[in-house]
């Protein structure tokens, strides 16, 4: 039977916030590897692809046994490029290149705590009628309770959502945050419009204890100590 889906790794060069983070090791693995792993347990190879305009990333990869045909172009690989043009490009390499599939899951690299059955239950939860499943996990900050927002005119604080009456999180509507480990994607979805106009989302919840994105140093030294630890084995 032949793979439903293509897996996309996107991993650029130039990282500002961490340098080089998507081959810096962790735990003694490369970031990258993570990801390659959860993929690779999945699909074959032919039904990944790593993206990335950098060649030691691509070198990386290669030596973990991941073959890296495709390259990203140079103009996709700039701080303002947007994730669906990268992702439309690796489709489009894909298509040209006989590769069939019927949806897109895009596995960030920065997600290292993903686990194989987080990605295959947002596959379960995917369906032609919808635009994306995607991962969340419960907002630090609920729009009816404790977040606020700053009035254009006054300068004044008032609650994001709602009258501001609720005194208690408990009462709040639960409140979810994408948290970048997994999106299964409609193809046709992502070639009529931006991810952020799909009307119809799916969330598929992950806790926090495995929902750290890796965007700074301190969320490294987190990860670190957290793979580490004996919580990381409880995960």
């Amino acid at each position: 039977m032949k793979p439903k889906s293509l897996y996309i790794i996107p991993a650029r060069g130039g990282s500002k916030g961490i340098p080089g983070k998507n081959i810096k090791p962790l735990d003694g693995k490369p970031l990258i590897c993570y990801s390659i792993d959860v993929a690779r347990a999945l699909a074959p190879d032919s039904h990944i692809i790593l993206s990335t305009d950098d060649e030691k990333i691509a070198d990386v990869a290669r030596a973990y046994g991941l073959p890296v045909s495709y390259r990203r172009p140079a103009e996709l690989a700039t701080d303002t490029a947007g994730s669906r043009e990268v992702i439309l490009d690796a489709m489009d390499w894909a298509d040209r290149h006989g590769i069939e599939y019927e949806r897109v899951v895009l596995l960030q690299p920065t997600s290292p705590m993903r686990t194989v059955e987080d990605v295959a239950e947002c596959e379960r939860c995917y369906s032609p009628e919808i635009d994306m499943v995607v991962s969340v996990t419960p907002a630090r900050c609920n729009p009816y309770y404790n977040c606020f927002e700053t009035d254009p005119h006054t300068g004044l604080l008032h609650i994001s959502k709602g009258d501001g009456m609720l005194t208690r999180r408990q009462d709040a509507p639960q409140a979810w945050e994408y948290n970048g480990a997994v999106y299964v994607i409609n193809p046709e979805s992502l070639r009529k419009m931006p991810m952020g106009l799909f009307p119809r989302r799916v969330p598929v919840v992950m806790p926090p204890e495995r929902s750290l994105d890796l965007d700074t140093p301190v969320d490294w030294a987190v990860m670190e100590m957290m793979m580490k630890s004996e919580f990381s084995k409880q995960c």
